[in-house]
């Protein structure tokens, strides 16, 4: 008997929302009705020719490639990664995103508070999962029920440069997490830096990639609909020529 497949989709869709001017988009829709004239001439075609006298629909679309559910290049983080050239988003192997996926429940974080390596691997051993290279890492933080609200950008945990480290040393390439940054956000590192004068804590989870080559994905969503391990995620980036990052469409592939 085939087993049965079932797909989640973890990526939110790309629409107007409450958010910082960064990421501001516009979408201009072109109705069936707007177009009709442009067929009749590229056609030399009358209306009637045309199926109901409609034409096509299209879309405009301007934004940012860091809006919506997007990958990050090591080209985001720093010019440099590994001692060499950091990647953007094209030259990324497309192998690196399609493979085992982990989700790390980190839903008891407070907004704000730092998620370090003890807490993930706490995580890991509570499921009794051991990480392998080129595991897919999802931190679910749950933030992603407050899309469309102004909370969305500043109301998650996030990790720093340790924990990312230490997730880049298992071995693992692709990393994501349900809210709207990897890093906690940046109200949080400003108080933390203002008061220790440490200046690690200063977007230390993206910087970690100028020591260890990886990408995240930012945005996801339904991770709560996944088990900690056990399937599969494919997630490749929209190729954008010496981009920061491009737009993703991630799935969640289940066999039961």
């Amino acid at each position: 008997m085939t087993p049965r497949r079932r797909i989640i989709d973890l990526g939110i869709t790309v629409e107007p929302a409450p958010g910082p001017e960064h990421q501001r988009l516009e979408i201009t829709y072109e109705k069936h009705e707007d177009t009709a004239e442009y067929m009749m001439m590229r056609f030399e075609c009358g209306r009637r020719d045309l199926p109901g006298g409609l034409g096509w629909a299209n879309e405009y679309v301007t934004l940012g490639t860091h809006v919506g559910t997007h990958m990050d290049a090591p080209w985001h983080y720093h010019p440099i990664s590994e001692g060499k050239k950091a990647k953007t988003i094209d030259e990324l192997p497309v192998e690196w995103f399609y493979g085992d996926g982990v989700v790390i429940d980190m839903r008891h974080k407070k907004p704000g508070e730092l998620i370090s390596t003890d807490d993930l691997k706490k995580s890991l051993g509570e499921t009794g999962y051991e990480l392998k290279s080129f595991d897919i890492v999802l931190v679910m933080t749950g933030a992603d029920k407050l899309w469309g609200t102004k909370e969305y950008w500043s109301e998650f945990p996030g990790l720093g440069k340790e924990s990312t480290l230490w997730l880049a040393s298992q071995g693992v390439k692709v990393m994501g997490t349900d809210s709207a940054g990897w890093d906690r956000p940046f109200k949080a590192m400003v108080e933390e830096f203002k008061r220790t004068g440490d200046k690690s804590v200063i977007w230390g989870a993206h910087f970690a990639g100028i020591e260890r080559e990886y990408c995240q994905i930012e945005k996801l969503t339904n991770l709560d609909l996944l088990p900690p391990y056990g399937f599969t995620v494919s997630c490749p980036p929209i190729k954008i020529l010496n981009a920061s990052a491009g737009w993703v469409r991630p799935i969640a592939i289940l066999e039961d």
